[in-house]
């Protein structure tokens, strides 16, 4: 059957703008009801399970998610979770033009936006497989990664001003808006769905077993399963670095919002950086370097660079190289997992895939904020015996005991990226794993009373359409 609409790079390039001004969108929302629960609630446990309730479903949900987007069409899963979290932004609205708005409004609305984001990830990265040649998966990941983290450093800016000039209506106005354009972009274009291969014919059955299917299929492949382990360390370490950076400056600075505030916006360019670099370059042609070396260089050059700064400028500089790192490493992740995994299984396995890499987001996030309370802040007070060791790196008194973790930490990141060198099943999983090729059509051989002669090169011709 043919598919309609605008297909291709330039396909995917339109899918992409409409995500893009979502995206933006949504990051608007964000900022501005963060603010609100703040000084609805004035408490910093509301917001963090804002947070929870709006990135746990996304992780919990994903093999369940990825299995249904390998059984129906991708572009329809796209727009249905665009426009699940399009009504959501429509609920919040009419609650707060009847003045009912409450916090734990936003614990369901999250966990439901969160839940359409566990169908919206792994239906976008099987659709762009099927949108652009294998040479640009890297380019198209790195796009993602640009809007991404473009729309999160604007964010701030274009909400903050909103808030002031149409009030927080107005920003739930604009999100609806964007949303729109979203499903737009996906109306006109063509998201070819694959055909079935052998490893799609072996994972069909009820939905308990395809939902499965994408922990068996990564288990018995060991680079793939190798890769994901280090990335579920890596994003242990990294969690633990980011979670606490804020309260890090803040205690270094007596509360310095506004240097804390710059810090963050370099930490966004920095990713944006990444971004553009990873859309024009496309990658190292061995990903693998891209994964290892991108995240030792985030680890060593980002996360340890804040942690032994003792002011703005370092921090700038270690939050910029940390996210710049980013964009590298994903893509190339991305790019091999595209090439790798036949088209019409990606949805479940990729949503495992996720669930492996990111369960430890939220061990990192506790795990972090009880060892700056309650072990390092402590021990890092003038006069005690590990900071008498350490004091003359990061200094003494509040802030420094967190300054030490994010060195810990960084350091860790730093042996977990190199550490992939040293197991031949990963470094070589590029050699190892065979690319998904699709099976070729069958040979067409003319009827001799039909067409009797033969092709120049004396084999048959090729059929047309």
């Amino acid at each position: 059957m043919h598919t309609q609409g605008m297909s291709g790079f330039r396909g995917f390039f339109i899918l992409w703008v409409g995500q893009f001004i979502s995206l933006v969108g949504s990051s608007m929302t964000r900022f501005a009801l963060t603010i609100w629960a703040y000084q609805e609630t004035q408490s910093a446990l509301a917001l963090a399970l804002v947070a929870v309730f709006g990135f746990g479903p996304s992780v919990l949900f994903s093999p369940v998610a990825g299995a249904m987007v390998d059984r129906w069409n991708r572009k329809m899963v796209m727009a249905i979770s665009d426009l699940i979290a399009g009504f959501s932004t429509i609920l919040l609205l009419v609650l707060f033009n009847s003045g009912e708005l409450a916090i734990w409004h936003l614990y369901i609305v999250g966990f439901i936006a969160s839940t359409a984001d566990s169908f919206q990830f792994p239906a976008f990265s099987a659709a762009v497989t099927m949108m652009v040649d294998k040479k640009h998966y890297a380019r198209a990941s790195g796009m993602r990664s640009l809007a991404g983290f473009a729309s999160s450093t604007a964010a701030p800016l274009l909400g903050g001003v909103a808030l002031a000039s149409i009030g927080l209506r107005g920003v739930f106005w604009i999100d609806i808006v964007t949303f729109a354009f979203a499903v737009a972009a996906l109306l006109i274009i063509a998201i070819p769905q694959p055909k079935q291969t052998a490893d799609g014919a072996a994972s069909r059955g009820s939905l308990w077993f395809e939902s499965m299917y994408g922990f068996r299929y990564i288990k018995e492949r060991p680079p793939l399963l190798g890769m994901q382990l280090i990335f579920m360390m890596s994003n242990l370490f990294f969690t633990m670095t980011t979670v606490t950076l804020a309260p890090m400056i803040l205690a270094k600075t007596n509360n310095d919002e506004i240097l804390f505030g710059a810090v963050q916006a370099v930490m966004g360019v920095g990713g944006i950086a990444g971004g553009l670099l990873i859309s024009v370059w496309g990658g190292p042609k061995r990903r693998v370097h891209g994964v290892f070396l991108g995240m030792a260089g985030s680890g060593l050059f980002g996360s340890v660079v804040i942690g032994l700064g003792n002011g703005g400028l370092l921090w700038m500089v270690g939050a910029f190289l940390a996210m710049f790192f980013l964009p590298t490493i994903n893509s190339s992740n991305q790019a091999i997992w595209q090439a790798k995994v036949a088209p019409d299984v990606q949805g479940r396995v990729f949503a495992v895939r996720r669930l492996i890499a990111q369960i430890t987001v939220p061990v990192g996030m506790v795990v972090a904020g009880a060892l700056a309370d309650f072990v390092f802040e402590p021990a890092m007070e003038p006069g005690l015996p590990l900071a008498e060791v350490f004091g003359g790196l990061v200094g003494t008194g509040p802030g420094a005991g967190i300054a030490l973790l994010i060195v810990i930490t960084g350091l860790l990141n730093t042996a977990i990226g190199l550490s992939g060198y040293l197991f031949p099943v990963v470094r070589d999983m590029e050699t190892l794993l065979p690319d998904f090729e699709p099976e070729p059509a069958p040979e067409t051989i003319p009827d001799p009373a039909v067409d009797p002669s033969p092709a120049v090169d004396g084999t048959s011709a090729p059929a047309t359409s």
